[in-house]
């Protein structure tokens, strides 16, 4: 098969744009029903972004595709990727050169690659996003997706605009020993009741203590990794190797760039837990957002770090959450249970985390199973694959990969809040259906962040 019928292949039959403009919740039959055809051919793939995560995420794609472009604004990780890529196609008779960029526009405007995978600071996926499905390109993008809950709606509506397939790097959704998908399971069938409590223990951020200004190291081109963010001084303590750090991994304590815990982990807890008592779908999503307990590194005024030189992300908190069908759900830094999800209904209780459940009703699953298809359910009728897997399927037969964007945006919502809710010591009250905070409308200017000229979305 050529290129040009591997691209039509790829692009929505007309069955398919109808089948993709119904409702996001519902659920459609299998592919061949919609007339999608079937194809052997690989799918061409560019990668964006080959920091510490991509490790995790490009080898499961080059499963499933060929690479034949990667990017990153560190001339040192590109080159990298570039070197694993080669070695590992090598492997399969592959002999192609792998081309290197430092912008990723310039994979976006190149009509032979399908698929990018999104693997950058959290404050570059939303861009990186709407310009890729803007050029034609399915995405696998890591997680959280977004930095503010404005980027969730703008990705939403680019996304119904193009119908691109869209996977979110959210692997609890699948891997893990489906230990998530029976804890949904699990409640579902009713093994706990109704569903009255559920405490996410997620973790908190790191304190880095001062960290001096630094020379940017060679290859990095730091204007272009802050990107949409203000200029700052590069900051990294020496010998660091990027631990303690302003830049790549440690980009996660600083709420210019990300959201701390509340969004690293909470993209993966907070969206199980809403999974779990279905308030992720359209209208629906917490109500109220409750401050509890919180400590951050640095001291903030009107919701901002008055430090520049440290991590400012919350080191602890506990933040109360409510959902307009009675469920509270607690997001904490540690608990005694650990990381994971305690959930708590009107007939028992349950923990559940990666690797590992425990609890009368785990238990209780030697003597009572839970009826054979009960995953299969709880993962769209399908039987469960590897993340990326199911994200490569979809790209097939152009259905919604199981970590879709409209109910990480629900989950990241309730996210994003929380954070708004501890920086500004303040209790939100908020509307699903309107996707407004109703008890002050000032603080929906939290919604969005300006953006950095020549960077905006």
């Amino acid at each position: 098969m050529n290129h040009q019928n591997r691209r039509q292949f790829l692009k929505t039959s007309t069955a398919a744009a109808a089948a993709a403009a119904m409702p996001y919740w519902f659920t459609s039959a299998q592919p061949e029903a919609f007339g999608y055809a079937a194809s052997t051919e690989r799918p061409v793939l560019g990668c964006i972004g080959t920091g510490s995560r991509w490790g995790q995420v490009v080898p499961g794609a080059l499963n499933f595709a060929d690479c034949a472009a990667v990017c990153d604004v560190d001339a040192n990780h590109a080159g990298q990727g570039k070197e694993k890529v080669e070695g590992r196609q090598k492997k399969k008779g592959d002999d192609r050169a792998i081309d290197v960029y430092e912008d990723y526009r310039r994979i976006l405007e190149r009509g032979d690659i399908d698929i990018v995978t999104i693997v950058t600071p959290d404050h570059w996926h939303s861009k990186i996003a709407i310009e890729a499905m803007k050029a034609g390109k399915d995405i696998y993008c890591e997680k959280p997706l977004t930095l503010t809950i404005d980027e969730g709606k703008q990705i939403i509506k680019t996304l119904e605009a193009t119908k691109r397939v869209f996977q979110v790097g959210t692997q609890q959704r699948t891997d893990f020993g489906q230990h998530f998908l029976r804890a949904i399971a699990l409640v579902r069938d009713g093994r706990v009741g109704d569903v009255s409590k559920m405490t996410c223990n997620i973790g908190g951020s790191s304190d880095s203590g001062a960290i001096p200004k630094a020379d940017v190291p060679a290859g990095l081109n730091w204007d272009m990794w802050l990107g949409q963010t203000p200029v700052v001084d590069f900051r990294m303590k020496p010998g660091g190797r990027w631990g303690n750090s302003r830049c790549h991994y440690e980009f996660r304590w600083w709420y210019e760039y990300s959201g701390g815990k509340m969004t690293d982990w909470g993209a993966h807890h907070v969206d199980i837990a809403q999974w779990m008592i279905e308030q992720n779908g359209p209208d629906q999503g917490v109500v109220k957002v409750e401050p509890i307990m919180h400590e951050h590194p640095v001291p903030y005024k009107n919701g901002m770090p008055q430090l520049d030189d440290r991590y400012n992300a919350a080191t602890k908190f506990d933040v109360k959450c409510t959902f307009a069908n009675g469920v509270v759900m607690n997001i904490v830094s540690s608990s005694s249970d650990g990381n994971g999800i305690l959930v708590e209904g009107t007939k028992g209780r349950f923990h559940v985390g990666r690797g590992r459940a425990k609890g009368a009703p785990v238990e209780a699953l030697k003597e009572n199973p839970l009826p054979e298809d009960a995953i299969a359910k709880v993962y769209g009728g399908k039987e469960p694959t590897s993340h990326m897997g199911n994200f490569m399927d979809c790209v097939k037969s152009r259905e919604k990969p199981i970590s879709d964007v409209w109910t990480h945006h629900r989950a990241m919502t309730t996210c994003h809040l929380a954070n708004i809710a501890i920086r500004l010591d303040k209790t939100l009250e908020w509307d699903p259906k309107t996707e407004l905070i109703t008890n002050d409308s000032a603080l929906n200017e939290w919604q969005s962040r300006e953006q950095r000229k020549g960077y905006e979305i």
